[in-house]
């Protein structure tokens, strides 16, 4: 019995040695970009292993609101700092978020070792129902069909979010593809996207293994 016990304590010992080495020798999944051109100044940082932590400031409400769903959802952490000619429109601020924001993305991810690769969410908000699928794959794609009731929400114009979205989607070089089959409220429609695009991308990035979930394998 007293054999059985050192042997039991042993295995339990060298299993958690493995997994304090697997967590040492495991990277943080971060990143930092920044962007300034004539029109905008942009700061973006993530932790794809974070809880879903938020500090969004871009100058505009509506898509501070939307951010805020992505990094909640997503449990990934998220702060964005921009200042743009909003005196213009939000346009170019929203792509320059967007593109900070892939770019942040594929960074964090590095080699992609190791991640779930893909990620689907089907999210009601009320009236509209947002599917949402995501693909890791290192080629940019964008897929949007999408309908509003309205031109504007608030006094956001709604073709800027096809815009951001699009950018996001382009310099991540992710798959990306939205539909909302149906939906009467623009603001529902937009927030069920974001939602939805929020539990994709988390159940994307999270680590299943030590593989490259590609046969080719390189991401």
């Amino acid at each position: 019995m007293r054999l059985l016990i050192l042997g039991t304590l042993s295995t339990f010992n060298f299993r958690h040695f493995l997994i304090t080495q697997k967590e040492v020798l495991m990277e943080a999944r971060t990143a930092e970009m920044h962007r300034q051109t004539k029109e905008t100044d942009v700061t973006v940082e993530l932790n794809l292993d974070g809880v879903g932590k938020y500090e969004i400031d871009s100058g505009i409400g509506f898509v501070d609101h939307m951010l805020t769903h992505l990094s909640k959802h997503s449990e990934i952490d998220l702060v964005v700092k921009a200042k743009g000619d909003l005196d213009v429109d939000a346009h170019h601020t929203v792509e320059d978020i967007a593109i900070c924001l892939g770019e942040c993305l594929l960074k964090a991810l590095d080699d992609k070792r190791g991640i779930a690769r893909y990620g689907h969410c089907s999210l009601p908000m009320e009236d509209a129902l947002a599917n949402v699928s995501v693909d890791l794959s290192g080629r940019a794609s964008c897929v949007y069909n999408v309908e509003y009731r309205t031109d504007k929400i608030g006094d956001f114009d709604v073709e800027c979010l096809e815009e951001m979205l699009r950018s996001f989607a382009n310099h991540g070089k992710f798959n990306l593809h939205i539909n909302v089959p149906y939906g009467t409220n623009s603001h529902h429609i937009a927030e069920a996207i974001f939602k939805g695009l929020g539990k994709a991308l988390g159940a994307a990035v999270r680590v299943r293994g030590t593989e490259v979930p590609s046969t080719k394998g390189m991401l």
